[in-house]
C-alpha cells in the first residue's frame, strides 16, 4: 500500500527535487524553499506553521485515530559551492557569503531531503484514515550553519519550541550518502560525532625578525601549541573507548617576513563521539595551550564556542532496533546493514538529545556512474531513482512507529 502510493507520487518528488535543486539557498535563507513546502503541506490539509527559526516550516497531521506523536526532519539549506555536475537542472546561482561572491548547490543532498518529506506528507494524507496519532514535519534550514552573527537550525528551532505543541515522543531523519543505489545504513549509538570551533589567540610581544630575543615570538608559541594539540590526542585521549579529533585549520598572523607579530589566531575543529570525551577534550585543551603558550612567555586565549558547536549524535538504542527491523522488513535484510561512526557532525544531534532519535542513510549512487562523487563534492550527484526509496522508507517507518504505539 505504502509502496503504491510513493510510487504515485514520484514524478512530483523528482520534480520538487530538481527544482529546489536548481534554485538552492544557504542557511537562514530558504525563503523560496520554504514557501513551497508550506503552500504543498497547506494544499494537504497539514497544519502549518513558518517563519520558525527564520525559514523554517513545520506541518502537523493528525491522524483519524488516536495514538502518540512522532516527528520526521528534512533540512533545506544548500551550501557555498560552485556546482560543476553538468545536470539540465544544474543551480547558476550566486550569492555573497563571509563577503565574498559564491556559488551556491546542494552539494550535500538536502533538496532531496525536502522533497522526499513532502512526498511522504502527501503518502500520509493519502492514507490519513488508516493514520494512528499525530505527524509532525520539521522542514529545517542552516543545518549546515548560520550566517555570520545569526542563531539558526536545529537549535534555534528548539528554542522557539519546536517540540513543545504537540510534543513528539521520538524523531526520525534520513540523509543521502554515496552508498549503493537503495541501500539502507545506520549506526546504533553514536552515529556522528560532536563538532565545536576552536579558537586561539596567541600573545607575544612584536620586533624585527632579527633580533626575536627582544619580544615573545607568538608564530613559535602558536606551532608549538598545534603540535602540542595532538598530543592531547594521541597521549591524553583513550582513543579506545571512544575516537576523537582536533585539528587546525587557519592560521593567522603578520604580514612580512622579516617582522614578529604582536599575535597569531589558530582556528580549528574539536570533535568526539563521546559527551565525556568531549568535556575532558575542552578542559585538557585550555590546561595544554595556556601551559606551552607561558613556557614560551606569552599568552594565549582558549574559544570553544559551545553555542556553534553540535553535540554527539546518538541512535537511541531501543527505537534504532525497533526500526531496522521496519526497514529490513521493507528493503530485505541484505539492503540494510551498519556503518561505522563518523567523525563529521549533525545538528541533528540537538533533537536527538531532546527526545529519542533514529537517524540513517540513503543510497543514492547510481550502478552506472563511473565515479561517485562525495558529499559537499561540486560534483555531487544523486540517482533520481533513489527518491521513491527515501520516500518508502520515511512512510513505512513513520505507520509502523504509530501502529506500534495506538491504543
Amino acid at each position: 500500500m505504502i509502496a503504491d502510493h510513493a510510487k504515485a507520487v514520484e514524478p512530483d518528488v523528482i520534480r520538487w527535487w530538481q527544482d529546489f535543486h536548481q534554485h538552492p539557498e544557504l542557511g537562514n535563507r530558504e525563503f523560496r524553499t520554504a514557501g513551497i513546502v508550506a503552500e504543498h503541506l497547506e494544499s494537504l490539509g497539514f497544519e502549518v506553521r513558518t517563519k520558525i527559526a527564520h525559514t523554517g516550516v513545520v506541518g502537523v497531521l493528525r491522524g483519524a485515530k488516536p495514538g502518540p506523536v512522532l516527528a520526521l526532519r528534512a533540512d533545506m539549506d544548500a551550501l557555498p559551492v560552485t556546482e560543476q555536475t553538468g545536470l539540465p537542472f544544474a543551480s547558476t546561482a550566486t550569492t555573497e557569503w563571509e563577503g565574498k561572491e559564491v556559488g551556491v548547490m546542494h552539494a550535500c543532498g538536502h533538496d532531496a531531503h525536502t522533497a522526499m518529506l513532502m512526498g511522504a506528507a502527501q503518502v500520509f494524507t493519502n492514507m490519513r484514515d488508516a493514520l494512528p496519532g499525530t505527524l509532525v514535519l520539521i522542514f529545517q534550514p542552516a543545518e549546515e550553519g548560520a550566517p555570520s552573527g545569526e542563531t539558526g537550525g536545529a537549535a534555534e528551532m528548539l528554542r522557539q519550541g519546536v517540540l513543545d505543541n504537540p510534543a513528539p515522543e521520538a524523531i526520525l531523519a534520513l540523509h543521502v550518502a554515496p552508498d549503493p543505489l537503495g541501500h539502507i545504513t545506520y549506526t546504533p549509538g553514536a552515529a556522528m560525532a560532536s563538532a565545536d570551533p576552536l579558537t586561539i589567540t596567541v600573545r607575544g610581544k612584536g620586533t624585527h625578525a632579527a633580533t626575536p630575543w627582544f619580544g615573545i615570538d607568538p608564530i613559535v608559541a602558536a606551532a608549538q601549541i598545534i603540535m602540542g594539540l595532538q598530543a592531547v590526542i594521541s597521549r591524553r585521549t583513550d582513543l579506545a573507548t571512544a575516537p576523537a579529533v582536533v585539528t587546525i585549520g587557519a592560521i593567522h598572523g603578520g604580514n612580512r617576513g622579516n617582522v614578529i607579530p604582536d599575535e597569531v589566531v589558530l582556528q580549528g575543529t574539536i570533535r568526539a563521539l563521546d559527551p565525556e570525551v568531549r568535556r575532558d577534550l575542552h578542559a585538557r585543551i585550555r590546561e595544554s595551550v595556556t601551559a606551552i603558550a607561558k613556557a614560551a612567555g606569552a599568552e594565549a586565549d582558549v574559544h570553544i564556542d559551545t553555542d556553534a558547536g553540535y553535540p554527539v549524535t546518538v541512535n537511541d538504542a531501543a527505537l534504532t532496533q525497533e526500526m531496522v527491523a521496519v526497514l529490513e522488513r521493507v528493503f530485505g535484510a541484505e539492503q540494510v546493514y551498519t556503518y561505522p561512526p563518523v567523525m563529521g557532525g549533525e545538528d541533528f544531534s540537538f533533537f536527538a538529545e531532546r527526545i529519542p532519535g533514529f537517524y540513517f542513510y540513503l543510497g543514492i549512487a547510481s550502478p552506472d556512474a563511473e565515479e561517485v562523487h562525495v558529499n559537499h563534492s561540486p560534483h555531487f550527484q544523486i540517482d533520481e531513482r533513489a527518491l521513491r526509496h527515501g520516500v518508502v522508507a520515511l512512510a513505512e517507518l513513520a505507520f509502523a512507529y504509530l501502529t506500534e504505539r495506538a491504543p
